[in-house]
């Protein structure tokens, strides 16, 4: 049942389709970006039309921003480490960078293997990380730890072989703080397979 003109309508179906908001929290947004009219929905729709003509995805390792190469690539600082991080997703990138990695670069695949989904070697940005992995000491394989991450890690793995380049992962195990009798057999696991010495 439509909740007012068919412009606010096209608006909460446009944001139910957004992550984390499904209708009745689209239905929300909308309801308060109309009572703050002037405060949000203006400036948040003049910040829309600057993103749209702006936003670029850049041409070396896949990240978006508005210039490209993008200013982590620009960055001659960058280079000094000779570590290439691969991620799946922009998203992935981002969380690193707050968490303060340090100066290393990064490329972006745009997805994992994922045979059931379609979803192929071909159809990742594969060819530019194997262009470009020559250039560094280290490549440090940052996929997710699902199936489908750890059969894109190995698949890199495969393709690099040969090159002398150093292949690492992340650890996989006890997060920080975490406590063991509320962690998952498969994660106690790893953790005790990953395990270090002090």
């Amino acid at each position: 049942m439509p909740n007012g003109g068919p412009e606010i309508e096209q608006l909460i179906q446009l944001l139910a389709r957004l992550p984390g908001l499904g209708p009745r929290s689209a239905r929300r947004a909308v309801l308060h970006l109309i009572k703050r009219k002037e405060q949000l929905m203006i400036p948040l729709s003049a910040a829309l039309d600057r993103a749209v003509a702006a936003v670029r995805t850049c041409e070396v390792c896949g990240n978006v921003d508005t210039a490209s190469p993008c200013s982590i690539c620009a960055d001659p600082r960058r280079g000094e480490s000779g570590i290439l991080i691969v991620v799946e997703d922009v998203a992935d990138l981002w969380a690193l960078e707050r968490a303060g990695v340090g100066n290393v670069r990064y490329h972006v695949l745009g997805g994992v293997l994922s045979p059931l989904d379609g979803i192929g070697p071909d159809d990742l940005h594969l060819d530019g990380l194997i262009e470009r992995a020559p250039a560094y000491g280290e490549i440090v394989l940052a996929m997710n730890a699902t199936v489908e991450g750890q059969t894109t890690a190995h698949y890199i793995t495969d393709r690099l072989a040969g090159t002398g380049i150093k292949i690492t992962r992340l650890a996989h195990g006890v997060p920080v703080g975490g406590e063991l009798d509320y962690l998952d057999e498969g994660t106690l696991s790893q953790a005790l397979k990953a395990r270090t010495a002090l």
